[in-house]
This record gives structure tokens, C-alpha cells and sequence, in this order.
């Protein structure tokens, strides 16, 4: 009969590559459970996924290139919006579930044991699939236009990716473990999704915020994102190199403080979810 030991983690001992490996398939069930749960009984499913860009596309480009007359440099307005809003709808949408991830599975938690952090994990690699069909639709509609991607795109839409997920992994990491004990993080998530979007150049261009404020909005790591994908389509699409240093390594920094608290507080969820 093999015994096993659990222990809490210790010191910086963060993020355990091996645990995640060996419990990978459970990793999967979480994932695909979720996808399922996701459009399980919806009348149009995974179509959901296509209309919220879009629709939100319409909407900025009326009012803000149309009626505000927002610059959009080369690029057609609804395309430059669309750019943003892929990885803006992949971010937002991760960052709900990994938060909500300890409460929707309590009755889990409390019966056996597993890594707890493969349920925030799960629910950020969820949101790969909404991102896999949003960005074939932004290439359909880049094509459409006109506008076809140069081969940096290679390189950008992996950078994007990663960057992406580290964030809103880093980020629901930290509100998924203060939500186990204070509930009011469901009510405060929405409005703090908001106000990210308006500090993130997902309807402006970052060519209209001063050199100051420039660095400073690149405390958050989607605006390098979304600006390297307007590059891709665009040549003309001015990008700022102080964007790379500031943007990856506050991602980095994200992740480990969220990881940092998630582990300090991860062995009292049992108790009080």
C-alpha cells in the first residue's frame, strides 16, 4: 500500500512544474468540463463566442470612430478595434472564471485532495478556444479589408498568448483566494473589468497618450498585446519600445504575487468555501 504525504508548500517553492504534470490528466477534465458546462443547453453555443466581438466592434466603431472620430492610423477603425477586442474578450472572460474557479467547485475542494491552483488554471486554458476561433475571425476580417499580416505575426501572436495568460492566470490566482473568504469579489470583478478596459488602448490608440503616461500604461501588460497586433497588420502602426521591458515584466510580477498569495492562503479553502 503506498502512502502519501501532503504537505504545505514552503518558501518560494511557488509553482511545482511536477505536480502540474503528474495530475495533467485531471487538468484536462477541468478543461473540457468546463468548455462543455460553457455552451451546455445554449440555443446558438459556441456562435456566442463570435457575436460578443463583434457586436462590440459595431458598437465602438459607431460612437467612437464614427461619432468621436478616434485615430485609428492605417488601419480601418472596426479592424483596429477588433484587434483589441480579441485579447481583451480572451483576458476578461479568463480572469471571470479563474476567479469564480474556488467557489463553483467547493463541493470538490472539501471532499478530496488535488492542486488546488489546476482550477484557476483550468479555467484560463478554457478561454484558448474562445481566442482560437476570435483571432480566425480577426484574420477573416483583416483579409476582408485589405489587410493581410506579415510574417511577425509569428512571433506576435505567441508573445500575445503568453502574455495574456500569465496575467489573467497571475491576477485570478489572487482574487480566486480572496473570493473563498469575501464573496464580495463577484460584485467588484464586473466594475474592475471595466475600468481595465478603459485603461487598456483597446478603443485609442497608446499615439495619443503622452510619453509619461505611456509608460505608465504599460504597467499593464495587454497594451504591449494589442499594439504588436495592430503592428502585424499595419507597417505604418508606430511601436514603442519601452512597451517590451515595463509590460513583460509586470506581467511576471503579476503572476508571482498572485501565486505568492494563493499559496499562502490555499490550505485554509477546505475550511471556510
Amino acid at each position: 500500500m503506498t502512502e502519501i504525504i501532503i504537505r504545505p508548500k514552503t518558501g518560494w517553492n511557488l509553482f511545482k512544474v511536477d505536480e502540474i504534470f503528474r495530475y495533467r490528466e485531471l487538468l484536462y477534465i477541468f478543461t473540457w468540463r468546463d468548455i462543455k458546462v460553457r455552451y451546455k443547453q445554449t440555443f446558438f453555443g459556441i456562435s456566442w463566442v463570435i457575436f460578443q466581438p463583434l457586436m462590440t466592434m459595431g458598437i465602438f466603431s459607431f460612437f467612437f470612430g464614427k461619432l468621436a472620430k478616434l485615430s485609428s492610423g492605417s488601419l480601418p477603425y472596426p479592424l483596429f478595434s477588433l484587434c483589441g477586442l480579441v485579447y481583451w474578450t480572451f483576458f476578461s472572460t479568463s480572469l471571470t472564471h479563474a476567479s469564480d474557479s474556488m467557489i463553483t467547485n467547493e463541493s470538490i475542494i472539501k471532499k478530496v485532495y488535488f492542486p488546488k491552483i489546476l482550477l484557476p488554471l483550468s479555467a484560463v486554458m478554457t478561454g484558448l478556444l474562445d481566442f482560437a476561433i476570435n483571432f480566425i475571425l480577426l484574420l477573416l476580417f483583416a483579409f476582408y479589408n485589405g489587410f493581410s499580416p506579415g510574417l511577425n505575426i509569428l512571433l506576435i501572436i505567441p508573445l500575445g498568448i503568453i502574455l495574456v495568460l500569465v496575467t489573467s492566470f497571475g491576477l485570478g490566482l489572487f482574487l480566486s483566494s480572496i473570493n473563498v473568504k469575501y464573496r464580495d469579489v463577484r460584485y467588484i470583478l464586473p466594475f474592475f473589468i471595466q475600468m481595465i478596459l478603459f485603461v487598456t488602448p483597446v478603443i485609442y490608440p497608446l499615439a495619443i497618450v503622452t510619453e509619461r503616461n505611456r509608460l505608465i500604461m504599460a504597467l499593464n501588460p495587454l497594451t504591449l498585446v494589442m499594439e504588436l497586433t495592430r503592428y502585424a497588420f499595419s507597417r505604418d502602426y508606430k511601436i514603442y519600445p519601452e512597451l517590451f521591458g515595463v509590460s513583460i515584466l509586470s506581467s511576471v510580477l503579476i503572476l508571482l504575487c498572485g501565486l505568492w498569495y494563493f499559496r499562502k492562503t490555499e490550505q485554509f479553502f477546505a475550511d471556510i468555501v
